[in-house]
């Protein structure tokens, strides 16, 4: 357990706490205070292991003291208790180095039960598998065990240090609405019906976005905001279904650079002082989008993969293989990926690969085996051996490498091709101690939605476009690329963010672009536009994810480890029953009536 240093409470209940008792206070007689972690019964002597908030210490109850060894007889662990003794050293054979108290024990003189505890549904002591489902109902008890205990312990630590970093460097913590109106950032709203306006709803913010933007029209240059956000969307292992924390934060007078610089430094920061693990490269590479997907075939790139994709599509312009080399033109793609070494593997290893390319939405998978007696592969015999020579000298293949393919539209294949390497890290042992983090930038502002037949905003909409004005009066839309940028760490999105479009007339441009028209605009953005026409300072920022964050730095695989009260993956609170029915007065009160579908 955590220290709680510079604290120490004198009254009924404690003189000290169980983490903090050592060798100097032996001979004192103490008072301490918490639950039985476990009690164990050993030749007429009972052990006791108190815990508290900052660690545990081993109690003794000597037999001589019949009332109070029959007392201890029937505590049950995980019962809360008041106890009274002397602190002694413990003999040589059983010094516990793992704790810090493990040098002495406390012989008791009283012991008082302040709950008792009925027999639990798990166990606290002993970190067993216990179902998810257990666990989020008796949060409370799941709480109490190390590990997620030292979770919730370490997350309050770093915001702390979020806090102290920020402020330093002349950030001013303002909080924004909870009750605000609805807003398309990109995914459901959470609606909460107005007493005072009937038929009226307010949005639980999906991001405080347009009111940090409105603070840079206030004049506070450097905001930020521990921020709730509140999103109706699925459960992931890196995303809470329901609600989530983000480190919010927003600057006035800044270019990308300014930002990447201050976000840079507080990861370095909370790096360094709240773990073991290292950052791979500082500054923190950055990639462009268009280079990202061409190599990694994701805008969330996990770095630490020994893999990369290779564009090959010159080398198949004029190939025989008419699957190369129709996809071997603009708008599609050639790709390639090598495994070293992998050129001897079995039937089944090809057999699965080609599965999980299909699941990803590939007609199949070719692929072409460099052996000693030559080349093997469903596709070889399409190849010219100029093109497998070619090939051999583009990709540095060598006897035992195996060499897959992806060809189609260019998007498409990138991110076939970037599921295939993920899929294939499994091959790699991943140190779990390096971060290897990088920026993504340069995104495309625009794109052409097949479906809709029609250019639409492909990030962010109110991202300031390269170029400005000028870009979007001349350039073609697809071309234009926005000052818009990720952070990721170990193929885990941490945030979104860009420099802001502070202009009305670039952004009213830019939204007819996409085939809006200024009257739609007005109607549902007209409070930011009304503001930036009154004097509004060329601002940007980002708002990494709090939770992710700490799951990274803990090393935990699923999200729910390092929040205190998680929903389970159908958003709901099994603990607290939610969400619930209401009563029909508390609906006639809001003036509304239930239609609910049948499904």
């Amino acid at each position: 357990m955590t220290a709680l240093p510079g604290i120490e409470i004198q009254n009924r209940f404690r003189s000290h706490f169980a983490g903090h008792l050592t060798e100097e206070q032996e001979a004192q007689t103490v008072r301490l205070a918490g639950w039985i972690h476990r009690k164990r019964d050993h030749g007429g002597l009972i052990f006791i292991d108190l815990r508290d908030h900052t660690g545990i210490c081993q109690l003794i109850v000597n037999p001589e003291d019949a009332e109070l060894f029959a007392e201890a007889e029937k505590l049950h662990t995980e019962s809360v208790i008041a106890v009274e003794g002397r602190v002694v050293p413990r003999s040589p054979e059983t010094v516990n180095p793992r704790l810090a108290s493990g040098r002495i024990e406390v012989v008791l003189s009283s012991i008082r039960v302040e709950s008792q505890a009925v027999p639990l549904p798990f166990p606290v002591a002993d970190e067993i598998q216990t179902s998810e489902e257990l666990r989020l109902t008796y949060r409370f008890l799941d709480l109490r065990r190390e590990k997620i205990h030292q979770n919730i312990i370490f997350r309050s630590q770093l915001t702390s240090k979020v806090r102290r970093y920020l402020e330093e460097r002349g950030f001013t913590e303002i909080q924004t609405p909870i009750l605000t109106a609805s807003s398309p950032e990109g995914a459901r709203d959470f609606l909460v019906p107005s007493r005072l306006n009937p038929g009226k709803f307010y949005a639980l913010p999906q991001a405080p976005q347009q009111f940090k933007q409105l603070l840079m029209v206030s004049g506070f240059p450097r905001y930020f905001q521990i921020a709730p956000c509140f999103r109706d969307e699925d459960a992931r292992a890196d995303r809470s279904p329901g609600e989530f924390y983000q480190v919010d934060m927003e600057m006035a007078f800044i270019e990308q650079n300014d930002l990447f610089e201050i976000l840079e430094g507080m990861f370095k920061h909370l790096v360094e002082t709240m773990s073991s693990k290292r950052i791979t490269a500082f500054p923190f590479p950055r990639i462009s989008y268009r280079e990202v997907m061409d190599r990694y075939g994701s805008d969330k790139p996990d770095l630490r993969i020994p893999l990369e994709i290779e564009d090959v599509s010159d080398l198949f312009r004029d190939s025989s293989f008419k699957v190369f080399a129709s996809n071997a033109k603009d708008g599609c793609a050639v790709k390639a990926m090598v495994l070293k070494g992998r050129g001897g593997e079995s039937r089944q290893f090809y057999d699965k690969a080609e599965r999980r390319a299909k699941e990803l939405g590939s007609p199949g998978l070719a692929y072409i085996q460099f052996r000693e007696e030559g080349p093997k592969g469903p596709i070889v015999k399409f190849l010219k051996e100029e093109e497998l020579a070619a090939l051999q000298d583009r990709l540095g293949l060598e006897t035992g490498d195996v060499v897959f393919f992806g060809a189609g539209k260019w998007v498409a294949t990138c991110k076939i091709m970037g599921g295939m390497r993920e899929y294939f890290s499994d091959l790699f042992e991943l140190d779990r101690d390096e971060l290897s983090f990088c920026w993504i930038i340069d995104f495309p502002m625009f794109e052409y939605d097949e479906k809709l037949k029609k250019i639409e905003f492909s990030h962010n909409p109110f991202s300031m476009p390269q170029g400005e004005m000028e870009a979007l009066d001349t350039k073609d839309p697809l071309d234009i690329l926005a000052y818009q940028y990720d952070i990721v760490c170990n193929g885990i999105e941490l945030s979104s963010g860009a420099i802001r479009n502070h202009r009305p007339d670039i952004m009213y441009k830019a939204f007819e672009i996409a085939g809006y028209p200024k009257e739609e605009v007005d109607k549902r953005f007209g409070h930011m536009i009304e503001a930036f026409k009154m004097g509004a300072p060329p601002h940007g920022g980002i708002a990494p994810g709090l939770d992710r964050l700490v799951m990274i730095l803990r090393d935990e695989q699923n999200i729910r480890e390092v929040i205190a009260f998680p929903m389970n993956q159908s958003a709901q609170d099994l603990m607290m029953h939610a969400p619930s029915e209401v009563a029909p007065e508390q609906l006639r009160e809001l003036s509304l009536k239930l239609d609910i579908r049948e499904e």
